[in-house]
């Protein structure tokens, strides 16, 4: 009878052992808290975008009480982040809120970027940012012309900030100044660790400008520290009536450029999670309190598909390796 209550009890271990499997197969996404990885210091554009995903996403997720957590690991233009989740498991664990810098710009301009445009498992766009050009309040320069002005007259002394070379501060103020007819190194370029810290630069007077998107900049603006020059829109925002568009301003060209968030995972992301996110942003789409935090914080929601997001990012790494060629970086 010992054998027989033996053989029975391990007959059922592998009914059981499978069955462990595959309740642990079907855990409902996501089980454990999710590391979004924003590869630019705290307080700028990036860190915006994914703070204000973290808040509302979690409630269109399988999971009850699902938790996303932000993570801040800026340096090298973005990359460094980046880089961290392309090598990250693929298990919906970690995730990156991909920007202009590290996923197009980079991969277009410099052949040393360690991973490819295409390299990641893109779940959608989120929202654009307008790229606009200040000054402080107490600038003498009213006009964008004004400020063109001076930095044909004195080349090289005026100073801009950046986030690092080959970011969208970067770049975005080189390409005003081939569309205005001045060098590349019309201003002197200071870098700062991010978004953040280049508008706080701005603010201390530590710089005489700076172009960059307008979620970084809307609350200087609004507190009335900093001037709108010319914003890169089609018509002039709501939001900011006063500020010319780039056409107004006679930098047409400037129009090309924009600041955007994706979200973005390692390669070969598993089948729930991408489920789960494709859900989760198709929620977002009429979610008007995200959209309407989005607009609050100077974006506008754009949200697209993996496969439109692919191809949007596929026009913007060609826009780029344009421009680096015409700015002669690559």
């Amino acid at each position: 009878m010992r054998r027989l209550a033996r053989r029975a009890l391990l007959s059922c271990l592998p009914l059981a052992a499978g069955a462990v499997g595959a309740r642990a197969d079907n855990a409902v996404y996501p089980a454990a808290p999710v590391t979004l990885m924003v590869p630019f210091s705290a307080g700028g554009a990036a860190d915006i975008s994914a703070r204000l995903l973290a808040t509302h996403a979690p409630r269109h997720l399988p999971a009850p009480g699902a938790v996303i957590q932000v993570e801040n690991r800026g340096g090298a233009s973005g990359a460094l982040g980046t880089l961290a989740v392309s090598r990250a498991r693929p298990d919906g664990q970690t995730l990156l809120l991909a920007r202009v810098a590290p996923n197009a710009i980079l991969p277009a301009t410099d052949p040393r970027t360690p991973y490819a445009w295409e390299d990641f498992t893109m779940l959608g766009l989120l929202e654009e940012s307008p790229f606009i050009i200040c000054v402080r309040a107490d600038a003498p320069w009213d006009r964008l012309a004004d400020l063109i002005g001076a930095l044909r007259e004195h080349p090289g002394r005026l100073a801009f900030a950046t986030s690092g070379a080959a970011t969208l501060l970067d770049l975005g103020v080189r390409h005003l100044f081939i569309g205005a007819g001045l060098p590349i190194d019309a201003g002197l370029a200071r870098p700062f660790r991010g978004g953040g810290e280049a508008v706080r630069a701005l603010v201390d007077g530590e710089v005489q400008f700076t172009g960059t998107s307008l979620s970084e900049v809307l609350p200087a603006l609004r507190r009335g520290q900093l001037r709108g020059l010319a914003v890169a829109t089609s018509e002039r925002l709501r939001m900011l009536p006063a500020v010319p568009t780039a056409r107004e301003a006679d930098v047409p060209s400037l129009a090309a450029i924009t600041g955007w968030s994706g979200l973005f995972a390692p390669p070969n992301l598993a089948e729930a999670p991408a489920r789960a996110w494709a859900a989760a942003l198709a929620a977002l789409r009429t979610d008007a309190a995200w959209q309407d935090a989005v607009r609050a914080a100077g974006s506008i929601p754009r949200l697209l598909g993996p496969e439109e997001t692919r191809a949007y990012l596929r026009a913007q790494v060609a826009l780029y390796r344009e421009i680096g060629r015409r700015l002669g970086l690559v």
